[in-house]
């Protein structure tokens, strides 16, 4: 019988080791493998077969990690599929969600808040907590009536507003960045502004009174 292990799949070498060795010391796994791509992880798992869980960086070299999900999804559906990504915003947790993934950590959250994650999943639980995206989505929502937003414009935004650049906002909706740009200036001149600091200015402005 194969030993139950969890696969990192990150590029960034500081990161992996970091999550490595968390796993091994408080998670209760004796192995823990690193790949640094999608196409490297499929031919790990191919190799070595899936693992118990597997902790995914959203932002990969080769691209984003929906396809890698659905693909370990259906190929192995007792895998634990945890994502962590530098960005926070509720389309990611959206679509990981629905591509899927079992829970969410920011990197920016604690070792504690990674270890509740982990053990969540372990015990057949989703993890995906909505904490600082509650801020957003009613300013999102407010900004979209009051301006006439057009659906794609109003994701546009609540990318903006969590800090994502006009390339991770096209890679994540699969688009051009030309596109993308068109959205933003569309939203721009809707504020009434002529850049992406002002707007954001004006928006989290509005969002403290």
């Amino acid at each position: 019988m194969t030993t139950p292990y969890a696969l990192v799949v990150d590029d960034h070498p500081l990161m992996a080791h970091g999550i490595v060795e968390f796993l091994l010391t408080h998670c209760g796994y004796d192995k823990v493998q690193v790949t640094k791509n999608g196409k490297s992880c499929l031919e790990h798992i191919i190799g070595f077969g899936c693992p118990q869980l597997m902790v995914v960086d959203f932002w990969l070299p080769d691209g984003i990690a929906l396809n890698l999900l659905r693909d370990i999804s259906n190929r192995s559906p007792n895998t634990l599929l945890l994502v962590i990504s530098g960005d926070e915003n509720s389309l990611i947790q959206q679509q990981i969600r629905k591509a899927g993934a079992h829970g969410f950590v920011h990197k920016q959250d604690s070792p504690h808040i990674f270890f509740q994650a982990v053990t969540a999943l372990q015990n057949r639980k989703l993890w995906f907590p909505d904490d600082g995206l509650q801020t957003i989505a009613p300013l999102v929502k407010s900004t979209t009536q009051t301006l006439g937003l057009t659906p794609r414009q109003s994701q546009v935004l609540e990318m903006m507003l969590s800090g994502s650049s006009n390339k991770r906002i096209a890679l994540t909706f699969g688009i051009s960045e030309a596109t993308i740009k068109e959205h933003v200036g569309g939203i721009l001149s809707k504020l009434g502004v002529t850049n992406r600091v002002e707007a954001l200015t004006l928006l989290h402005g509005r969002s403290l009174k």
